[in-house]
């Protein structure tokens, strides 16, 4: 079965970290997908812009509206996502909690419909 995990943290703690523990992070991170590709269990990754870069669109009435930046405004933003392969949701919950940036913020586990 497949899971998206959504990785979320304050988006803006990178430029509050010490270079070399960021530096660190983004390594492990890279990491940890070789070896979910090792594993069988990756399907695809990608780390996302800033929150200021989103772009929030509704459809009302047949009308399009768009705002610039995320729906709420929270702490943690969604920075990025992996989508993978696992037996089932324990599999799944111990994958996301080994995702190296779950170390400074969460990692949301969601089944694929």
């Amino acid at each position: 079965m497949r899971y998206l995990c959504l990785v979320c943290f304050d988006t803006t703690l990178p430029d509050t970290l010490p270079p070399a523990e960021w530096a660190q992070l983004v390594k492990d991170s890279a990491e940890y997908d070789r070896e979910l590709q090792r594993q069988g269990h990756f399907i695809a990754a990608e780390a996302l812009m800033s929150p200021d870069t989103a772009t929030t669109v509704r459809l009302r009435n047949g009308r399009m509206s768009a705002t610039d930046g995320p729906f709420a405004e929270l702490k943690e933003q969604v920075a990025g996502f992996i989508l993978i392969e696992a037996a089932d949701l324990n599999e799944a919950m111990r994958i996301g909690a080994n995702i190296p940036l779950a170390r400074i913020g969460c990692v949301e586990v969601r089944p694929v419909m």
